[in-house]
């Protein structure tokens, strides 16, 4: 069934980071998955109470402070699970403690061990709502992006921006990898997908093919796509 009339998918920007936390819920069935809740939980659940959703999932891009923050504030309100790519979980737990001590984070922002694990493939599901795992590494080890078929919306979290893409200079970081997770599979999807990244604007897979620098380096120097 073509559930694309019944979507909804709002953003909310949080945090001194200014992440998008994403929420995409059916507005027939009141069921929703949060994305990447980085800050700010009770503003997350005052928008899923005005798009009358519950959310059922909080499934992470990766595992960055800048976007776990709100992770537990959620999942404590809500009972929903929690994924993450197990490539991550290290990050989950290290990376915070490295960086609540450095940016005075206090305790109660602590993200919970994740309740289940997503692969390339998979699929997350609500009643009347699927997003398919795509493992995109490179920023981190563990990211992943989720493709919302029915609505041929793109959730990139860090892996790629507007004319950019997400750094790979922090540890677990692979400029190599994170290319080629864009190019041989965020930039075979259709055209006409909307890109939803995990800071500033929205973009599209269409734009990006021919005006992202970074793409149009790789592709002059590396030969390591077919033709897009």
């Amino acid at each position: 069934m073509d559930f694309a009339n019944e979507l909804m998918i709002k953003g909310l920007i949080v945090g001194v980071f200014q992440e998008n936390c994403w929420i995409i819920g059916n507005k027939k069935t009141g069921e929703a998955i949060c994305i990447d809740p980085g800050d700010e939980p009770q503003k997350i659940l005052e928008l899923a109470k005005d798009m009358n959703v519950k959310i059922k999932y909080i499934v992470n891009s990766h595992a960055h402070v800048d976007h776990i923050m709100g992770v537990s504030g959620i999942f404590e309100k809500t009972g929903s699970d929690f994924l993450l790519n197990k490539n991550d979980l290290l990050l989950l737990k290290n990376g915070w403690m490295d960086s609540a001590e450095r940016l005075g984070i206090g305790i109660e922002q602590a993200p919970p061990d994740p309740t289940g694990f997503v692969n390339e493939g998979d699929k997350v599901s609500v009643s009347g709502l699927s997003l398919q795992v795509i493992e995109t590494p490179g920023h981190t080890p563990g990211s992943v992006s989720y493709y919302c078929e029915d609505a041929k919306i793109l959730f990139s979290g860090d892996t790629l921006f507007k004319a950019s893409i997400g750094r790979t200079d922090f540890p677990g970081g692979d400029y190599s990898q994170e290319m080629t997770s864009i190019c041989n599979k965020l930039l075979q999807l259709p055209d006409e997908t909307i890109v939803l990244p995990g800071h500033m604007e929205e973009t599209s897979i269409k734009f990006e093919k021919e005006h992202n620098p970074f793409v149009q380096q790789w592709l002059s120097s590396k030969d390591k796509v077919e033709e897009l």
